[in-house]
């Protein structure tokens, strides 16, 4: 009997410019998530106050590679 393993669909994470704030990033990934924006963007901002270099070098890397969403 042969095996064969489904391969997740070709979900992509992008920058979601329409709902941005800053940049789209947190948008982006909550649209990627399945999970309403407000969530994340909560997310980003405990991250920022407890790793503050880290939070803001993540997401300025986010800005320059991840693609816009174009709808």
């Amino acid at each position: 009997m042969e095996m064969i393993m489904k391969m997740p669909g070709n979900k992509r994470i992008y920058r979601d410019t329409n709902d941005a704030v800053i940049a789209g990033v947190c948008a982006g990934t909550a649209r990627y998530l399945g999970v309403d924006s407000v969530w994340v963007r909560a997310g980003a901002v405990i991250a920022a106050f407890m790793l503050p270099g880290i939070t803001l070098l993540a997401y300025l890397a986010a800005v320059f590679l991840l693609p816009r969403w174009s709808s």
